[in-house]
């Protein structure tokens, strides 16, 4: 189903001024902007790729094209910056530099990124919930007004089953697809990494207080699966959805 909208410049859950085409399927809206003119011609963000608004989720991801220089000249406070990022790697810079600049897009301002004492992201001034992902060559950031997210993206590649034996327990081995064993690993991985980001608790061991529900991996188009935690005591339940890329998986809370 296609449809025009247009948006207020003060809400960012909107659009701005002008008309945007857009696809809904499964309840997810896909934002192609223009076909991404508005956004290389007036915000001159070249790597947005895609975003992604849900019950008031905003989630974007990014291939990460641009150098740290580049972005570094999108910000306002680089003095700042510069003592953070001085001792980082090019790509390291480029996944942080990348993230900040997304954030002052889409909510027109710059915004302290803090962490509390366990990695999770917040905003110094608590205007919204935020989640952060990196992978080889992207980005994810994904924001909420009014509810606790969390967001995880992961390349597609083999080396997921070095670790296998550590995240993935036995009703899980028993329920891996035959035929996408692969992204079904990397799916499950990626998932308990979104359920660790959204519980936000110390000393989680993913094999055993990280669950996965059994599901059949649907590639190509949006899903969803089910999740719950056994380390606290409310053994509290979840919906992850998730895709399935060519270069990645992504999961989000």
């Amino acid at each position: 189903m296609f449809m025009e909208f247009r948006r207020k410049k003060d809400d960012p859950f909107d659009l701005t001024t002008e008309e945007l085409t857009m696809t809904y399927e499964d309840n997810v809206i896909l934002w192609y902007d223009a076909i991404n003119s508005k956004i290389q011609k007036n915000r001159e963000l070249k790597s947005l790729a895609q975003t992604f608004y849900k019950n008031q989720n905003i989630l974007v991801i990014v291939p990460l094209e641009e150098d740290s220089e580049s972005l570094l000249s999108r910000l306002s406070n680089k003095e700042r910056y510069l003592p953070v990022i001085e001792k980082m790697v090019e790509n390291r810079k480029r996944e942080w530099l990348s993230i900040r600049v997304l954030v002052k897009e889409i909510l027109g301002e710059e915004k302290e990124i803090l962490y509390n004492s366990v990695g999770k992201p917040y905003l110094s001034d608590n205007s919204y919930y935020i989640g952060i992902s990196h992978t080889k060559g992207y980005a994810a950031l994904i924001l909420n007004k009014e509810n606790e997210v969390a967001v995880d993206i992961e390349r597609i590649t083999a080396r997921i089953e070095n670790i296998r034996t550590r995240f993935v327990n036995e009703e899980e081995e028993k329920a891996l697809s035959k035929t996408n064993e692969l992204i079904h690993l990397l799916l499950l991985w990626s998932s308990k990494e979104s359920l660790y980001k959204r519980l936000s608790l110390e000393n989680v061991d993913f094999k055993t207080q990280l669950h996965i529900s059994p599901f059949d991996p649907v590639i190509g188009e949006w899903s969803s699966l089910g999740a719950y935690e056994t380390r606290t005591e409310n053994h509290e339940r979840f919906k992850i959805h998730y895709f399935v890329h060519n270069d990645y998986v992504l999961t989000y809370i």
